[in-house]
């Protein structure tokens, strides 16, 4: 580790082991394409594929330039280990399947990215993987829908479009006294939410979003906190507690701390098990346009929250905004919530009713510096209206079950100067 400090400016720029490239000394993160690596030798090479050893192998697998990127999220987030992935929607995939056989269940928030819902409620429910939701409102609700299959929690920090901040410890304290990890998408709130720290196992992230910051690469990550004793409860954790015939009887729980002297067993697993056999490697040139964003991201979530809070101010003396949705804008417990838990700042995410579909779309179409795209956290200020893009699929009645009225339009604020971005906002509702 190159760095020992707490603060999130220093951990973006210094984390993790990598100091500079030992054979250039050049002090920019390389970028390794390459799909192979040299072995030492016979020996050198069965010890790396029987996991006697840890080391560069395939870039399936692990990738140098990647490793900086997990290192430095990790560190970042309080965890222990990384695995980057090509997506957010691998991460979450990844992060499931290293729980979860046919016949296991999960018992997910209601509150969830669209991509996320169907991925749950659709694509698992084919592979046998069953995933339950429950009201992130009554904590207990997670309890009540456990059973002996159950294998683990899962939520969002900062959900959109109801942007409700979810009771992160409340859920995990109830997981840890039935061996059931909570796995947290902190996607929404990088740098101003630390969900390990309230006492989440598993952080995933989509690195497209507010960490990449620019637009131009798609990634994810799976955070292993290393904070959850996955061999306490062997029949609730059978992954981690039985022989793995696909590296000859290996026991992921009791091994991989042997190995590595670390509480990593589920990063490890991901690793050497889900890339290698499902695949969906982030590329290393992503890596390294990703860690170009990471560099910066604690500065920006900075100016992303001021203007945010700006915008939200000016929304409140909009006569044409019906209801404004912004973690500030709640009341009670999950008002409460916001303060408890994103210390660093509210997010960049701001939701506006302006009343009806029409007005909605004509909002969007009077936009002449926000740009309308299908996408979240990057510099530039975003726009979209959900009802006739991102939630066209669903029916009126689970419109409004999502928190999408017919007048409801995403911002996702950037960093641009605040007077720009509410001038362009306030022309186009007055268009």
């Amino acid at each position: 580790m190159t760095t020992n400090s707490l603060h999130p400016e220093t951990i973006a720029l210094h984390g993790g082991s990598y100091r500079k490239d030992e054979s250039t000394n050049s002090v920019a993160v390389p970028i390794y394409q390459t799909t192979s690596y040299q072995f030492n030798n016979h020996e050198h090479a069965s010890n790396l594929f029987s996991l006697k050893e840890l080391g560069n192998i395939y870039t399936r697998i692990m990738n140098p330039t990647t490793a900086v990127l997990e290192e430095r999220i990790a560190q970042l987030e309080g965890g222990l280990a990384a695995v980057a992935v090509s997506s957010g929607q691998a991460a979450s995939a990844f992060a499931l399947q290293n729980l979860c056989s046919s016949g296991d269940n999960i018992v997910s928030s209601t509150d969830l990215y669209g991509g996320t819902w169907n991925q749950f409620e659709n694509t698992f429910k084919q592979l046998g993987i069953e995933v339950r939701f429950a009201d992130p409102t009554d904590p207990d609700s997670f309890a009540k829908l456990s059973d002996k299959k159950t294998r683990g929690y899962y939520a969002e920090t900062l959900p959109n479009p109801k942007l409700n901040v979810f009771p992160i410890e409340e859920v995990a304290t109830i997981g840890q006294k039935l061996g059931i990890p909570l796995i947290v998408d902190n996607t929404a709130a990088p740098i101003t939410c630390k969900p390990i720290k309230h006492g989440a196992a598993i952080v995933v992230h989509s690195l497209t979003k507010w960490i990449g910051g620019h637009g131009t690469s798609i990634g994810g990550i799976i955070v292993d906190g290393g904070n959850f004793d996955w061999t306490a409860n062997p029949k609730r954790q059978p992954l981690f507690n039985q022989e793995d015939p696909s590296y000859k009887g290996a026991v992921w729980g009791r091994d991989v701390p042997k190995l590595t002297g670390a509480n990593v067993a589920f990063a490890i697993r991901a690793r050497v098990v889900l890339l290698r056999d499902l695949g969906a490697p982030l590329s290393p040139f992503n890596a390294f346009q990703i860690i170009q964003g990471l560099e910066t991201v604690a500065l920006r979530m900075k100016q992303h929250c001021a203007n945010a809070e700006k915008v939200v101010k000016y929304l409140e003396t909009e006569k044409k905004v019906k209801n404004i949705i912004y973690p500030t804008n709640h009341q009670g417990e999950i008002k409460e919530r916001a303060k408890r838990y994103m210390k660093g700042g509210y997010g960049s995410l701001v939701g506006m009713d302006v009343g009806t579909r029409e007005a909605g779309s004509k909002f969007i179409d009077n936009l002449k510096m926000l740009y309308h795209v299908a996408n979240i956290g990057d510099a530039k200020s975003l726009a979209i209206h959900p009802a006739t893009t991102t939630h066209s699929q669903l029916s009126d009645e689970e419109l409004l079950a999502a928190g999408v009225t017919p007048g409801y339009v995403r911002l996702s604020i950037g960093i641009e100067h605040p007077d720009d971005i509410i001038g362009d906002i306030k022309q186009a509702l007055a268009a």
